[in-house]
């Protein structure tokens, strides 16, 4: 069953549920996925349609809680802290920061890369290989740490 898929069977929980905060979140990503691949010019979304929302989703309402945290707004942020749990069952396994580094090694070595001067360089070749299953802001910062 593809992702989308099960997005729209949870969305379907949802309602049965009568859960409101939840079904608004899905629904939501839902309305998000549907966006993207229309903007991509397909029917049916992929799974790189999904993996695209939700990672946008998820940082979105991170930023989000945050903010609300800042400004002493605790209900919010739990709100947003909430959607965070659902979206990220529609996420892949992440990375852990060994594996990151694992892969940023490997990324370097094949490019020969020697100075943070070639991180640009570096970070190309390796967020293809790393989309939706790493955070940007991880794999820069062991980017950072193994470029000399």
């Amino acid at each position: 069953m593809s992702v989308f898929l099960k997005l729209q069977e949870d969305i379907k929980d949802a309602m049965k549920a009568r859960d409101q905060d939840k079904l608004l979140a899905l629904r939501t990503l839902s309305s998000d996925i549907k966006k993207i691949a229309i903007d991509a010019g397909r029917r049916e979304p992929s799974d790189e349609d999904v993996l695209a929302a939700v990672s946008r989703a998820i940082k979105q309402r991170e930023d989000s809680a945050e903010q609300f945290r800042n400004a002493g707004r605790l209900e919010l942020a739990d709100v947003e802290t909430a959607q965070v749990g659902w979206i990220k069952a529609y996420q892949p396994e992440q990375l852990s920061e060994t594996e990151v580094r694992a892969i940023v090694s490997e990324v370097i070595a094949s490019l020969g890369a020697t100075s943070k001067k070639e991180m640009g360089k570096v970070m190309g070749a390796l967020m293809p290989r790393v989309k939706g299953k790493a955070d940007g802001k991880l794999v820069q910062s062991v980017v950072n740490a193994l470029l000399p």
